[in-house]
């Protein structure tokens, strides 16, 4: 095996040496096939061409897949097993990521339970997939289930600024397709890094489940924390309260803009709300938080609007808190966007593969995938999310 492995080297090396540059592709080619030759092997516990009792299960040709890498566009070939108690897949390639192993077992789970989706058989065959059996399925879900559980209960520490949001998938349940909420929080700490502190995934009702979501972040550890931002979700306001009662709340202000031209009863009126809430933001920056929080907000609709006028004395403050912390921290503060833009888009971006979910926990799995990679994605970054100042903790 060794004299093979050195014919081989010899004949890869002569290979740059008449190509030079043009030739790396090819053999990077042949590198990539031999290491995944060399990886299914292993997985079946027998050498090529042997013969033994002892193997896992058999080989079965190749899949020749597309990818992407520095040295240009390769075609490769991806070793096939047969008669093997899990499906063989090299490591090396691109569903050996977290995220991209959920959304296979999501889309696996589907195919198992029958359930008919025109994109199914598609993206089983992209990943050099033929069938996948129950048991198979379950043995891989295990593997993943555990480190994301670990990730999901891993203890907290000091967070001084957070941030929540709330999105909702489709699962089905006993037949039925309803609504999941997905609850998840980001939390800047006193090292000035933001993280993912946790996700929550339920059919619950909103109240409770908000309330469980921030008591399980407090279990956990999660301590300090002095402001917090979000939309005005239903329920989210009195499990705020009963967990971080005292705690100084910003509403979106993105949503809360959106939400007065909702309410607004006509076009003329809606075109001018924009405008005057910039306006507001403007003045309440020259003057401060407290003159800001006492100005009226309505009162020209008293009567052109009866109901939108209340409704703005109403929310319209609950915007404004933001101005109570440090200058260089509002653009951060003021919205729920910074965990919309990089969480929930990539969430989307993943889940609408799969449509409607088999489960709550298939959901669970590949939302919690998707975080554990943006949060380390942020961890390895040298830039400070938010810069503190000696005396932040007193201003805020």
């Amino acid at each position: 095996m060794p004299e093979a492995q050195d014919r081989i080297i010899d004949e890869w090396m002569e290979q740059l040496i008449q190509q030079g540059p043009e030739g790396m592709a090819a053999v990077f080619t042949r590198l990539f096939n031999l290491a995944m030759r060399f990886e299914r092997e292993n997985f079946l516990d027998v050498r090529h061409y042997e013969r033994t009792d002892e193997r896992r299960g058999y080989a079965n040709g190749v899949k020749p897949k597309r990818i992407d890498t520095q040295a240009g566009t390769l075609i490769v070939d991806v070793p096939k097993t047969a008669g093997t108690d899990e499906p063989f897949y090299p490591r090396s390639l691109e569903r050996g990521t977290r995220s991209s192993r959920a959304l296979m077992l999501a889309v696996a789970e589907m195919y198992v339970k029958g359930i008919s989706t025109r994109d199914l058989a598609d993206i089983l065959d992209k990943s050099g997939i033929d069938g996948l059996s129950s048991s198979q399925v379950s043995r891989a879900s295990k593997l993943l289930d555990h480190y994301l559980e670990q990730w999901r209960n891993r203890a907290l520490g000091e967070v001084r600024y957070l941030i929540v949001d709330a999105r909702y998938e489709k699962v089905r349940i006993d037949g039925i397709v309803r609504d999941a909420t997905i609850l998840s929080a980001i939390g800047i700490g006193p090292d000035s890094r933001r993280s993912l502190l946790g996700v929550s995934v339920a059919l619950s009702e909103a109240e409770v489940h908000w309330r469980l979501f921030l008591d399980s972040l407090v279990r956990r550890g999660l301590r300090g924390v002095q402001f917090i931002t979000s939309d005005d979700h239903a329920g989210i306001g009195a499990a705020r309260r009963a967990v971080f009662g005292g705690v100084t709340w910003q509403r979106c202000q993105f949503h809360l803009a959106q939400n007065a031209i909702h309410h607004a009863p006509s076009h003329a009126i809606r075109s001018v709300i924009g405008a005057e809430l910039r306006a507001r933001r403007l003045e309440c920056q020259g003057s401060g938080y407290r003159q800001c929080g006492t100005s009226s907000s309505g009162q020209r609709y008293t009567k052109s609007a009866p109901a939108l006028s209340p409704w703005l004395e109403r929310n319209v403050p609950e915007g404004l808190a933001v101005f109570s912390l440090p200058e260089q921290h509002r653009s951060k503060m003021r919205t729920s966007n910074p965990i919309e833009r990089s969480v929930q888009q990539e969430i989307e971006r993943r889940t609408v593969k799969v449509g409607v979910f088999p489960s709550v926990d298939t959901l669970l799995r590949l939302v919690s995938a998707v975080l554990v990679e943006i949060d380390e994605k942020w961890a390895a970054s040298t830039q400070p999310y938010i810069k503190w100042k000696p005396d932040t903790a007193s201003t805020v």
